[in-house]
């Protein structure tokens, strides 16, 4: 595995059910439950952009806010992004989302999550 992340072009074999994962901690700003969150970083470039990688999350719901723009694949589980503007975005395997950045409201993870990630 380790070869493969510091590959010319660095990848990761079998990343729907990939599982090195690194404990990234409690989702912070929870408003129900106590998500937890795990992944690995695939590739980080110069001042952290782009970054690229694996996420997983366990089900509970809290608010976000997207830094910048971020593309998500989710490969695994069920969520209910929330916009603050009232949109609702019901994500399940095999859907990808384009979050403009600054992109705030409330994520609820139902069943635990995997996606595919780039920011930019």
């Amino acid at each position: 595995m380790a070869e493969t992340l510091k590959s010319s072009a660095p990848h990761i074999h079998g990343a729907t059910t990939y599982d090195d994962l690194v404990d990234w901690g409690v989702q912070s700003d929870a408003i129900e439950g106590v998500s937890k969150s795990s992944g690995r970083l695939l590739f980080k470039g110069p001042d952290n952009q782009p970054e690229t990688g694996i996420w997983v999350c366990t089900p509970g719901r809290w608010r976000l806010s997207i830094p910048r723009e971020e593309l998500c694949h989710f490969v695994a589980g069920r969520a209910i992004y929330r916009s603050d503007d009232g949109e609702v975005i019901e994500v399940e395997p095999g859907t990808v989302v384009m979050f403009p950045g600054g992109w705030a409201g409330e994520c609820t993870v139902i069943e635990t999550m995997r996606n595919v990630y780039m920011l930019v």
